[in-house]
């Protein structure tokens, strides 16, 4: 009687359309926090992870482009990082946790520099999802050696 009543005056309750699940919008929110960390998110950046986002989930590019709006609403309220590895942790094996951190590290050599912060946040993701300092230090040599830079000290 009360819960009709409540709907009679307040209406009924507006269902929320149901969004990405948890495990799309956590890896595309770090790939977003990734891309931010350095105070500049430039087209290079927007495009590799829409990109990435395409290619992991097989999405067009209009189902992307939402993706990446819901996940940069999460990224911009959300701090903490702990959440969307422990969804990553639970859903990924730990090749797809390499491959997760290799997309990373092609997201934030978009623009052709590695920031120190961008350095410093893919460390502690790693460390979060579990994924070594040495397999993440391959990562970032294929990524470094597909898009043609060189370390600093080298050639």
């Amino acid at each position: 009687m009360i819960d009709r009543l409540k709907s009679f005056l307040l209406g009924a309750p507006e269902e929320k359309p149901k969004g990405f699940d948890d495990l799309q919008v956590a890896v595309v929110a770090l790939l977003i926090r990734a891309a931010t960390s350095d105070a500049e998110f430039g087209m290079e950046e927007r495009e590799a992870i829409r990109r990435i986002a395409a290619d992991s989930f097989g999405l067009t590019p209009e189902a992307v482009a939402a993706l990446v709006d819901e996940a940069e609403g999460e990224e911009s309220e959300t701090l903490d990082l702990h959440r969307w590895a422990q969804a990553i942790k639970q859903a990924y094996s730990q090749e797809d946790r390499v491959g997760l951190i290799e997309k990373m590290w092609e997201v934030v050599y978009a623009d052709g520099v590695l920031d120190d912060y961008e350095a410093n946040l893919l460390r502690r993701v790693a460390g979060l999802i579990y994924v070594p300092d040495r397999e993440s230090g391959q990562a970032r040599q294929r990524v470094m050696a597909r898009l043609g830079i060189t370390a600093p000290g080298q050639g």
